[in-house]
């Protein structure tokens, strides 16, 4: 490993505090750079956009570097592309809803049973409202694999529109969503990608995957609560948007209702240039000029960020399952073969027989280690599992600043839990 985890923490003024973080599956903690973006627009450049003045205008250079930032963090052939957002669920609700005037009563629509409910839901209503078809991919509840069999009869009935997750939050598994982005289009639909829980594990590169669009949040990877869409931008160009009459016809500007959450999308750039910092200090950096400029080599530099990352998680997806694994009475819902960690990142959910995960994870509150119980909103997930009427499951979630360290002293905490 070449990250150096005292350094890394450094950049994350919360761990600080006595605390283990497993719960970044539902957020992880703030990087610093993305706190001195937030602070310094409030306090430099605070004001609506398009004004005539000093303040205004700083304004929209920063916000325009953002989506630049954003554009080259997903391979976006263009910044506007990219779309900011109250989160990824409003977002998707929008999209949606816009989407809905090309369908026609008996249009199939794909969703699977392995998606968090966000990108579920709003395609259900959809289709409820316009008279379409729902089919449902399922996955297999042996090995948490999307069930490729499922999936290719799903497109026989050539459907509309086909969303799917590029990485459970509630499984681990990761998707083929290259092959079945491929399928799908080859199928005549448009695809429709939750990338929220990959974000943070792994580079994005929609050029290559070829989706229609493709979602995340950035405060799944350590910035402020902002959701973040790309969309093709003949699609965004085209499709109706609904906004108020003075706002622009032009995307981005036409899907981004409203004054936005300036400041958060500041803390957006802030936290793409916490990826920076990580390839400047540990990975094969390309030397950049000014932050704001939109900088061709800033591509490369996310790619050498993620690349300690990745390695560094396979580390704590092993730590992780085999701590798990080692306790009586425990079942990993999720991969566990050592030689396919490739394919999950590391967010790892189980039961433990005889304790309600609730039970667990307040036990584990006591002792400073934060985790989630539940459904985590993927409740197609714990229903499939049958363990929807039992509490879930409880999920533990790690990050590149997580320790091996904590991860031994989870381990030796569930085991008292246990009652071993």
């Amino acid at each position: 490993m070449s990250l150096d985890l005292s350094a890394v923490r450094k950049q994350f003024p919360a761990l600080d505090q006595p605390a283990i973080f497993f719960d970044n599956p539902g957020g992880t903690q703030i990087a610093k750079p993305s706190l001195a973006r937030i602070n310094s627009y409030l306090l430099e450049c605070n004001a609506n956009m398009g004004g005539a003045f000093k303040t205004s205008q700083q304004s929209d250079k920063v916000l325009r570097a953002a989506h630049s930032a954003m554009a080259d963090f997903l391979n976006a052939s263009s910044p506007d592309e990219i779309v900011f957002g109250l989160n990824m669920t409003t977002l998707t609700m929008h999209i949606s809803r816009s989407l809905a005037h090309r369908l026609n009563p008996g249009d199939e629509i794909v969703v699977t049973r392995m998606d968090h409910d966000a990108n579920i839901s709003p395609w259900l209503l959809i289709a409820e409202d316009h008279g379409c078809n729902i089919t449902w991919v399922d996955f297999d509840v042996e090995e948490y694999t999307l069930n490729i069999g499922d999936f290719e009869k799903a497109l026989e009935a050539k459907p509309k529109i086909v969303a799917f997750g590029y990485a459970s939050n509630a499984t681990g598994t990761t998707n083929s969503v290259h092959k079945l982005t491929k399928m799908a289009k080859d199928a005549g639909a448009l695809v429709y990608i939750d990338a929220v829980q990959y974000a943070p594990h792994g580079l994005i590169d929609v050029q290559a995957i070829e989706c229609d669009f493709l979602v995340c949040s950035a405060y799944k990877f350590f910035g402020p609560h902002v959701g973040i869409l790309y969309g093709r931008l003949e699609l965004l160009e085209d499709l109706k948007a609904y906004k108020l009459r003075p706002a622009s016809n032009n995307p981005p500007d036409k899907w981004m209702t409203g004054t936005q959450n300036h400041e958060g999308i500041a803390g957006v750039l802030g936290a793409l240039e916490y990826f920076e910092w990580l390839a400047e200090n540990y990975g094969e950096v390309q030397k950049t000029n000014h932050p704001d400029d939109n900088i061709s080599d800033r591509r490369k530099n996310f790619a050498a960020a993620m690349k300690e990352i990745v390695e560094y998680e396979l580390e704590l997806s092993r730590a992780l399952i085999e701590a798990i694994s080692s306790v009586p009475g425990t079942h990993i819902h999720g991969l566990t073969d050592m030689d396919r960690l490739e394919e999950r990142v590391p967010t790892v959910s189980f039961t433990l027989e005889g304790k309600h995960p609730r039970q667990i994870a307040e036990a584990l509150g006591k002792e400073g280690i934060y985790v989630w119980d539940g459904n985590y909103y993927a409740l197609a997930v714990t229903e499939r599992l049958g363990l929807e009427s039992s509490g879930g499951m409880l999920r533990i979630g790690a990050a590149h600043y997580n320790t091996l360290d904590e991860v031994g002293y989870f381990a030796d905490k569930l085991n008292v839990i246990a009652g071993n």
